[in-house]
Formats: structure tokens, C-alpha cells, sequence
């Protein structure tokens, strides 16, 4: 006899491997050669605010790159970045016809040869081996509630990767020595980082949880702010601050050196403040399905 404690079994949701790698297929290419509406937005308003003749000129040229991006179906930069995959997986979710790695993996291969994409990945970091394909991609799982797949696929090139920081302060620098951290970071950056930049910021965590972080908060929509209320003015602290260092459009001087500063973040420990720093350039490639 079954009790009152009797569990209810639900029935799982089944999603087929093959659903997923033709998914990321095709957000490999629309990634490349499409921005986001919100980035297309911004910039576009970057061009009607920016004051220097200069850099108005870089920005009207980025205009018309992206224009011919999406009408000739070339990608919008040559870097076509490292596949980066984040995966909201609902543990009401049960996959079938394969292992889900290598179907993102597959997806990821198709992608990139299909879509006539620069393939940038080496097999090993010292060998420097080109694995021809794009693959492996860098993947970030996590379980939420429901029965879908959320997938944000964000191709990263390696000019604003590379000028990414992580900054272990003590918990006594406190908000200015967050502030003087993300400024740090852009003004090293300067031109390589192929402004006007999108910076993610991840504050709290460990080492490795504030750099996912500022790795996510890369792909949250640039017209929108963080729900807590310190934390959304220090986005738009810092975008101020860091559009008056006159990096500007291209590295040549401007006000607009950044379209958006993302933060997040998280939990710490008694003794420590983490804050990374994950700049990426003007195009801010990233597509975004739920399946």
C-alpha cells in the first residue's frame, strides 16, 4: 500500500542529442554574422552621441562592416572566436541519442566548417596543433528548474580575451578598489580590445566563480541593468568613467570607449573580494535559444 509519503514520479521531457547540434550549428553561424538586437542598438545610438569627429567616422565604418556582414553572409570580424557554450539544462530534462558533450562539440564542428568560419582552436596550448574544426568548446553547465534547454552560444575572439584580468583584493579595498580594478583592466586594454568594448564584470566567489561570471554577464542584454540597486550604480558609474578615459572608437580617441558594463555577483568569503574582468570587443557575438 502506498502512503502519504508516496513519491509522484513525473514524466521526464525528452530531448534528442541531434535537436541540440543543430542548434548550435546554426548559432555558430548566426553568432558570426548577426549582433544581438540590443548591441545593433546601442551601436547605433553610439554613432548619434559620440562627440568626436573621429571617432563618429570609426563608428559609421563599423556600421557599414556589419552591413555587409549580414547582406554578403561574411563574418563580421576574422576572429571568429573559441566556441564558448553556456547550458541552463531543467532537471525535469532527459537527453537522448548520444552524450550531450559531444553533440555541442558536433554542433560546434558543423558550425564552423558549414559556415566557412576561421577555425582558431589548437589542440594542445603548448603542440599548437590546429584541430581544423573549432572544437573543443569551452562548455558551462548548469541545472535550473523546468523541462527546457536554454543555450547561449558566444564565440570569443582572442583580442578582448586576452585582456581580461582577475584581481584578488582584500575585502578592505572595498568598492573603490573594485572600481580602480575594472578602470585598471580597460585602460591596459586600450586599443587591443578592439573598442567601443562591452565590459563583464564578476564580483565575489572564488577565483574561478568571478571569472565565470564576468564571463556570462557578457551575454546579458546591454540595456539591462542589474536588480540591485548599488550594483546598478556602479555599471553606470563605470561606464561614465571609463567613456571619459578617451580611448574611444578603434583606440583613436573618443568618448565612446564602452557600449555597457555588466556585473554580477555573488557570495564570498570572510577574507577575500575576487573580481574579474572579461572585456570583449564592439560586436559582443553571442545568440541565445531555449529549446
Amino acid at each position: 500500500m502506498c502512503g502519504p509519503a508516496e513519491r509522484q514520479i513525473k514524466i521526464m521531457r525528452v530531448v534528442k542529442t541531434s535537436y541540440v547540434t543543430q542548434n548550435i550549428k546554426e548559432m555558430c553561424i548566426e553568432a558570426n554574422h548577426f549582433l544581438t538586437e540590443d548591441m545593433d542598438k546601442a551601436l547605433a545610438n553610439a554613432v548619434v552621441e559620440e562627440k568626436a569627429a573621429l571617432g563618429r567616422k570609426i563608428l559609421c565604418q563599423l556600421q557599414d562592416n556589419l552591413k555587409i556582414a549580414g547582406e554578403d553572409q561574411i563574418p563580421i570580424c576574422q576572429d571568429t572566436g573559441m566556441a564558448v557554450v553556456f547550458l541552463e539544462i531543467g532537471q525535469e530534462v532527459h537527453f537522448e541519442g548520444g552524450v550531450l558533450e559531444d553533440a555541442v562539440n558536433e554542433g560546434v564542428r558543423q558550425g564552423y566548417t558549414e559556415g566557412y568560419l576561421r577555425k582558431s582552436v589548437v589542440r594542445d596550448p603548448m603542440i599548437r596543433e590546429n584541430t581544423r574544426d573549432n572544437t573543443p568548446a569551452v562548455i558551462h553547465y548548469e541545472m535550473v528548474s523546468g523541462d527546457q534547454v536554454k543555450i547561449t552560444v558566444a564565440p570569443k575572439g582572442f583580442g578582448s580575451e586576452n585582456m581580461s584580468r582577475v584581481f584578488m583584493l582584500k575585502p578592505a579595498d572595498g568598492i573603490e578598489g573594485v572600481k580602480n580594478a575594472i578602470l585598471t583592466a580597460v585602460k591596459d586594454a586600450g586599443p587591443n580590445a578592439c573598442p567601443p568594448m562591452v565590459v563583464g564584470v564578476g564580483i565575489g566567489g572564488t577565483f574561478e566563480k568571478c571569472a565565470l561570471m564576468a564571463k556570462k554577464a557578457l551575454t546579458r542584454p546591454v540595456d539591462q541593468h542589474s536588480e540591485i540597486p548599488y550594483v546598478r550604480e556602479l555599471e553606470e558609474e563605470m561606464l561614465m568613467k571609463i567613456n571619459q578615459t578617451g580611448i574611444g572608437p578603434g583606440g583613436l580617441g573618443g568618448t565612446t570607449t564602452a557600449l555597457a558594463v555588466n556585473i554580477d555577483t555573488y557570495p564570498t568569503h570572510i577574507a577575500g573580494l575576487p573580481v574579474a574582468v572579461n572585456i570583449c570587443c564592439h560586436v559582443n557575438r553571442h545568440a541565445v535559444r531555449v529549446l
